[in-house]
């Protein structure tokens, strides 16, 4: 096993993951946002330059557990896992859940909260994001793992306001918040206090003052009511009023009326402290979080995830329980904000997950927004032989990671036909000679992991390029093609672009192609069919000059 402290992503199952890369107590912090147990499909979407009717909606993963063999698999690896009380407490939820979704879905939480454990050095802590649907489960396993004693906090964070989960005739009250369960590894875990900003009405009320420079403050008593050493004396020719006493030195007392921070009441004298907003760090940050946006449809960092979550809220995690240079690891890291966070703040990240529509997501995203970051990402293909034993393993994942290699939009799903011949889009400008405007056109790409070539193969996309009136047909192929399958995509014609350029309509690309560089001829290709993350400024990352 290798301890990883560098930047890397992982493809793959998180479990076999974090036993086969990450070292014991090597990373300083875990953050987990697994799906929740809410029986839904969720979705990734990509923009389409034609409008939102032609956004291409891919099923990134889909959030049901059913009980099964997987699920008793992992069930039997919580036993024999050495973990005495938190397989007592997964049996005894077994003996009240039965063997239904719920239970299959603690018992794949279960083993991984055990090996992240693992992985979490003593000064370590776990984040684990969710919902109330299964939160009060979750902290009984969290407890068995990590001991009861070193539950640190069950933080309410309010996504949603009530009038977005309410309606009429509903029998509950509105859902608006997810549950952050925090825990130590043990007692001396890293912890830097946090705060957040004062309201409105607590300013107006204590920093009514303004100073001639417009710096708000307020004012606080000089005075104690104990005496503590050198503290019985006349200051500016006042004196504490009787039982009471100074609270600091007469040398402290004498640099604050020299930096011009006493302000002396017109008839006694008697000074008091002025105390600049400014220099308040603000108020110590409590257990309910209502002042962190969740990612709506005009939020600026929206890439299209369907459960992501706002930088911010990771920032927060992160820099309260990390130091610069720690590292941090996200088991489920979706569309990757806790890596996102985790660069911005100087620290180390580890990301997993088990498609490739979300590693291809995060690559892009962390180059856009760190231009100089540097990653490695493992269990994505890297030749040949890797590259067929995914479409051996898996055709669609096979499909989102050869659609990712020439940076075209996934398009369709898992279900058969779905996708009308199509697996991804790469979108294009052209001038169009009838209306003497730039429009946009579609270019189709259409991936065939078999091993044995079929002039079918050119064929099938011919009738779908004809079908969707598509200028160019992109076929990406695992085999070599053979001459009469190029003869037939070379009679499908010449797309002419501007005044000279020409394009095949139908090109054929094989894997040995791509991990050469080659890569579809589309003139003037549209860049903003996928979302950019925006470039972080940040005083970690290396200049580029």
């Amino acid at each position: 096993m290798r301890n990883r402290p560098e930047n890397h992503l992982f493809y793959g199952d998180n479990l076999a993951v974090l036993r086969k890369e990450v070292a014991d107590e090597s990373v300083d912090l875990v953050y987990l946002d697994p799906p929740f147990n809410s029986n839904a499909n969720y979705n990734i979407l990509f923009r389409s330059p034609t409008g939102p009717s032609a956004d291409a909606q891919i099923e990134a993963f889909e959030d049901t557990w059913h009980w099964n063999i997987v699920a008793e698999d992992a069930f039997d690896q919580v036993a024999r896992s050495g973990n005495t009380k938190a397989f007592d407490l997964l049996n005894a939820m077994r003996g009240f859940l039965g063997d239904n979704d719920m239970m299959a879905y603690l018992a794949m939480m279960a083993v991984r909260l055990i090996e992240l454990h693992r992985v979490l050095k003593p000064t370590g802590s776990l984040y684990l994001h969710c919902d109330p649907t299964a939160s009060h489960y979750l902290k009984l396993l969290l407890d068995g793992v990590f001991g009861a004693k070193l539950f640190r906090n069950e933080i309410i964070w309010k996504r949603t306001n009530a009038h977005n989960d309410a309606s009429q005739g509903m029998t509950r009250f509105g859902r608006t918040h997810d549950v952050i369960l925090f825990y130590a590894k043990e007692r001396n875990a890293c912890w830097n206090l946090q705060f957040s900003r004062y309201d409105a009405s607590y300013l107006k009320q204590h920093y009514a003052n303004i100073d001639t420079a417009g710096r708000r403050y307020k004012t606080s008593d000089l005075t104690a009511a104990k005496p503590g050493g050198d503290v019985s004396y006349e200051f500016r020719g006042v004196t504490p009023p009787s039982g009471r006493y100074w609270a600091y030195s007469r040398a402290n007392l004498e640099k604050f009326d020299t930096e011009g921070r006493l302000q002396f009441a017109a008839k006694s004298g008697m000074p008091r402290l002025k105390q600049y907003l400014e220099d308040m760090p603000g108020v110590t940050l409590g257990d309910q979080w209502d002042d962190i946006s969740p990612i709506n449809s005009q939020a600026q960092e929206r890439l299209g995830y369907p459960t992501q979550k706002p930088v911010a809220l990771l920032e927060r995690i992160i820099a309260a329980s990390s130091n610069a240079g720690d590292v941090v690891l996200d088991p489920f890291c979706g569309c990757g904000t806790a890596v996102h966070a985790a660069e911005k703040l100087g620290r180390q990240w580890i990301g997993i997950d088990v498609t490739h529509l979300a590693i291809s997501l995060i690559e892009k995203r962390m180059r856009d927004a760190f231009p100089a970051v540097t990653f490695t990402v493992e269990g994505t293909p890297k030749d040949l032989a890797s590259a067929h034993d995914l479409a051996l393993r898996d055709k669609y994942q096979f499909q989102w990671w050869a659609v990712s290699m020439v940076d075209a939009l996934p398009f369709g799903g898992r279900k058969k036909g779905a996708d009308g011949g199509i697996d991804g889009l790469i979108y294009f400008n052209d001038h169009d000679p009838a209306s003497g405007k730039m429009v946009t056109h579609r270019a189709i790409v259409s991936v065939k992991g078999g091993l044995n070539p079929d002039t079918t193969m050119v064929e099938t996309l011919a009738a779908t390029i004809a079908r969707e009136k598509a200028p160019i047909g992109i076929l990406i192929m695992n085999a070599k093609p053979t001459r009469e399958m190029e003869r037939r995509a070379a009679a499908v014609g010449i797309y002419r672009a501007g005044v000279d350029e020409t394009f095949p309509k139908l090109q054929i690309l094989t894997l040995a192609d791509l991990f050469q560089g080659k890569r579809p001829r589309i003139p003037n290709v549209d860049r903003a069919a996928f979302r950019r993350a925006a470039r972080e400024a940040n005083a970690f990352q290396p200049s580029l000059l």
